[in-house]
């Protein structure tokens, strides 16, 4: 059964940092595209970066450039966000995504809805004032 897990979340103050894992089991990652996905209170989930195996490119938001890196380790099959100078702004529920839709790039896979085939449940970032 393939399953994808969150951690690392928590509160964080403003210009803080924190590193998100993503744990899967039950596939072979080095054939998937990942992603990081967002959703503010009220706001519609946000691709915050992707990287898509296929042709070898990486999205990040334009919120997020700069301060997000996006890795993984498909030996220990596991996905990183390392987030660094956080804001308010960045509070949010980070989701953890994959997805094997060969022949696309990151952008796709962080902006075309449906794109990601697979889904954690979430980890909650708040960051602090």
């Amino acid at each position: 059964q393939l399953q994808l897990e969150e951690s690392g979340g928590g509160l964080v103050q403003a210009g803080g940092s924190l590193n998100l894992s993503c744990a899967a089991s039950g596939f072979s990652l080095e054939y998937y595209a990942i992603g990081w996905f967002r959703q503010a209170p009220g706001k519609e989930r946000e691709g915050v970066s992707c990287a898509s195996v296929s042709d070898g490119t990486t999205y990040y938001a334009d919120s997020v450039k700069g301060r997000f890196t996006i890795s993984r380790d498909n030996a220990k099959k596991m996905v990183y966000l390392q987030m660094n100078s956080l804001r308010p702004e960045d509070t949010a529920v980070y989701y953890c995504a994959t997805g094997q839709k060969w022949g696309y790039s990151a952008n796709f896979y962080c902006n075309q809805n449906n794109a990601m085939d697979y889904w954690g449940k979430g980890t909650l970032i708040t960051v602090s004032s």
